[in-house]
């Protein structure tokens, strides 16, 4: 199954290897602000809309930075397993 993750996009939900919240794992000097920033550089990142960024796809081969919530993608995710997830 397709995920959408935002603006133009959709990625198969067999290539999802995590789904991350943009601020809460970004702080100045982080792990993972340096690893995206890595990856930036390896031209492994794609920027999904002009809006403000929510959270961050990582699969396989790319990174996705996306406006839609971790809970949002969550639930689609959910979804095309055809599990009901009232938590989110």
């Amino acid at each position: 199954m397709f995920v959408h993750i935002g603006g133009e996009c959709t990625v198969s939900d067999k290539f999802i290897v995590g789904i991350f919240d943009f601020d809460g794992t970004t702080q100045d000097n982080s792990d993972t602000r340096s690893y995206l920033r890595r990856a930036e550089a390896d031209d492994r990142v794609e920027i999904v809309s002009p809006d403000i960024p929510r959270s961050f796809v990582v699969t396989a081969d790319r990174i996705y930075i996306t406006p839609i919530s971790t809970a949002t993608l969550r639930r689609r995710l959910s979804r095309s397993y055809g599990v009901i997830d009232n938590d989110v």
